[in-house]
């Protein structure tokens, strides 16, 4: 499975879903460094520095990082989707696709 770094606007029921699914998932909260306007370069840098992909919301902002930064563990950028559970289900799904996820950026976008 994924080891995962959720950043801090990621919706927490879908990290839980995730983890039920048996994917590794760190929040930004969990590893103490959320509320402290960290720059999405160095949310990256955290992330690939535990060998997890980012996944995030922020779609245009690590869309560009990707093209600027081509090497990291991985970028997986979401669509809101209120329903979350069906979220994590097409994250889940989107992941055993992609087999690796080093220096790759993967879109998951609602239905």
């Amino acid at each position: 499975m994924a080891r995962l770094y959720a950043d801090e606007n990621f919706p927490l029921p879908v990290v839980t879903e995730l983890r039920r699914l048996g994917h590794d998932v760190v929040t930004m909260h969990e590893s103490g460094v959320a509320r402290q306007a960290i720059p999405d370069e160095a949310v990256l840098s955290l992330a690939s520095a535990e060998q997890r992909a980012v996944v995030t919301l922020n779609r245009k902002h690590f869309i560009q990082l990707h093209r600027a930064v081509p090497h990291h563990a991985g970028i997986i950028v979401c669509t809101f989707d209120p329903d979350f559970t069906g979220q994590a289900q097409r994250l889940h799904a989107a992941l055993a696709a992609a087999g690796t996820l080093s220096n790759q950026l993967i879109r998951v976008n609602r239905p």
